[in-house]
């Protein structure tokens, strides 16, 4: 009898051909990293064949390629019902009996092994032969389906997984990068949920997203399921941990960033798939306090050094803490694909010429600035009105719109943090973004030109008005040796880990008085003497300091980070 099924205790990167790259990953972490601590919740996987097999048998596979000749995939109408007669025939097909009885069996074992209660929840993830490759990620391209009871809704997911290879996003993204559709096979992993959903979790990277320094790992923490920050429907904390304190055992946390964190994604009572998760609000004092403890983050930082360790490069891993255990599990891990790629040596620096009417802020993705008229999207059903070269505005960016996002000189945001779907795919296609903006959609309006600058360290800017910039490209391998050693002057820490790319010999001057301004934003008398500030003055400080024992603690943590960013950058 063929294996259709193998347990992720049996997988390795080598299989990455027979159950895709992030079941591969799963199971590599499993057998390589255990020892060194790096949980990851048991499971199994449906193989890249069994997926063939389901379709060659039934025809489906002739009946897709059919339907896909000749498809104009930056015709989004043509592509949205290409794709929605596809998914419809895969979900009508029965899969193979022998197949269905090796989930069953397969389904049954998870179970007994986990105490044999038929209440247990399951994740069923997507995972395809051609993903979380190290120049591609295909990032949120297929479903998962989360907080999935009972056998009968494993195999409805598994087979909505699988019809998800044909989703709009995942066909144009395909076309894109120029892979063959067919030449592309699914695999779906069951395994056992994190109870994150009272707990926490979010996505860490071990290198920074945005300046390519590899000497930190980037943390993003919300509360509930790790699909809101991976969404980018919630702006999340974030937290910098520096690896070389980390590895001589000292205090290693390089800078803490509180997120709004407005809503967390929970379970719900429902068994329906697709409706046993949902949004609730978070609490007014939750929202304002940090997401995870320091050991946590220290500690999850250490799993991502372990792990990259391991894979000899930059990685982009997903984790979820139990709020019932406590415990820290990664629940994915895959090679980071843009600053990675970056040829070393070369520095592209984007440059405002003018300036305009600040509309709004957030946070930048990307050193880049476009320009353009505003297209606000509110839904799929819009996105044949969008015209090359329009700012793509929204609450926030559906993995769904990517036939679209290549097409935007800008993608603006009213939620979403920096390790996001959307801020991934917009990094991958070179495209600056703006997330996490709060009031985008409401201060901006169709039509509007406004210019979208992300060159300026960790805040993004739209201006009003489309204002003139120039690119400068330097090849810094090729500049002559300076007759003196050049120390650089520093006082915006968001900026250090950038401007250490520069040929330099450390730094001259690092400027309190700026470090002060621009990580703490509050006089050091008004923290000080807080009670005898005007009301609203101090009700904004108080707001402000929320996640800090008292004043004094927030001001002193805050400039210490100040100074220790700068400090790690040009060690």
């Amino acid at each position: 009898m063929t294996t259709d099924i193998l347990w992720f205790s049996e997988l390795g990167l080598k299989d990455l051909d027979r159950v895709g790259g992030k079941n591969a990953s799963l199971g590599e972490m499993v057998q390589n990293l255990t020892s060194a601590g790096v949980h990851v919740p048991d499971g199994f996987a449906t193989t890249a064949d069994a997926y063939r097999n389901f379709l060659a048998d039934s025809g489906l596979d002739q009946k897709i390629a059919d339907r896909l000749v000749g498809l104009d995939t930056d015709d989004v109408t043509a592509l949205a019902l290409a794709g929605q007669e596809i998914r419809s025939l895969m979900r009508e097909t029965p899969f193979l009996p022998d197949f269905e009885a090796q989930i069953r069996n397969s389904y049954q074992q998870l179970v007994d092994k986990h105490g044999g209660s038929e209440d247990l929840s399951w994740a069923v993830r997507s995972s395809a032969t051609a993903e979380d490759l190290p120049d591609a990620s295909f990032a949120g391209q297929q479903e998962t389906f989360l907080n999935v009871r009972g056998i009968e809704n494993i195999l409805l997911a598994i087979k909505d997984v699988f019809a998800s290879l044909y989703n709009d996003r995942a066909i144009a993204y395909r076309v894109h990068h120029k892979f063959e559709h067919a030449e592309v096979a699914l695999s779906a992993g069951i395994q056992r949920m994190v109870r994150s959903d009272v707990g926490a979790s979010g996505v860490m990277f071990t290198m920074d997203t945005e300046s390519g320094f590899q000497d930190a790992v980037f943390v993003t923490s919300s509360y509930g399921l790790g699909e809101a920050v991976v969404q980018g429907a919630v702006n999340p904390d974030e937290f910098y941990v520096y690896k070389p304190a980390l590895q001589a055992g000292r205090p290693a946390i390089l800078k803490r960033g509180l997120g709004e964190k407005a809503l967390q994604m929970t379970y719900t009572t429902s068994r329906e798939i697709g409706r046993t998760i949902d949004f609730v609000p978070v609490e007014a004092a939750l929202r304002n306090r940090f997401s995870l403890s320091d050991d946590d983050v220290e500690q999850l930082a250490r799993h991502a050094v372990a792990i990259e360790k391991h894979y000899g490069r930059p990685m982009d891993i997903e984790w979820g803490k139990d709020g019932i255990d406590g415990g820290l599990y990664i629940l994915q891990a895959r090679p980071e694909t843009v600053q990675s790629r970056r040829a070393s040596g070369n520095l592209s620096r984007f440059r405002l010429n003018g300036t305009g009417r600040v509309l709004v802020e957030g946070r930048a993705i990307g050193q880049r600035i476009g320009a353009g008229s505003v297209r606000i999207l509110t839904s799929i059903d819009q996105m044949a009105a969008f015209k090359t070269g329009d700012v793509l505005v929204a609450d926030m960016t559906d993995p769904d719109w990517e036939p679209i996002m290549k097409r935007a000189s800008a993608i603006v945001t009213n939620r979403g943090g920096r390790t996001c779907h959307a801020a991934i795919i917009a990094r991958e296609l070179g495209i600056p973004a703006v997330v996490g903006t709060g009031a985008a959609t409401d201060v901006l309006s169709d039509g509007l030109e406004v210019t979208v600058s992300c060159a300026d360290g960790e805040t993004g800017v739209i201006y009003e008005g489309l204002l003139d910039f120039s690119v400068e490209e330097t090849e810094i391998t090729q500049l002559p040796e300076a007759p003196v050693k050049v120390m650089m002057n520093v006082g915006t820490p968001e900026q250090a880990f950038t401007f250490a790319q520069l040929p330099n010999h450390g730094v001259g001057l690092a400027r309190l008085e700026f470090i002060i301004n621009r990580q703490i934003g509050i006089h050091p008398k008004a923290l000080l003497n807080l009670d005898s500030q005007p009301a609203d003055v101090a009700a904004d400080i108080r707001e402000r300091i929320a996640a800090y024992s008292s004043p004094r603690d927030y001001y002193i943590k805050r400039l210490a980070e100040g100074v220790s960013t700068i400090a790690a950058a040009f060690a």
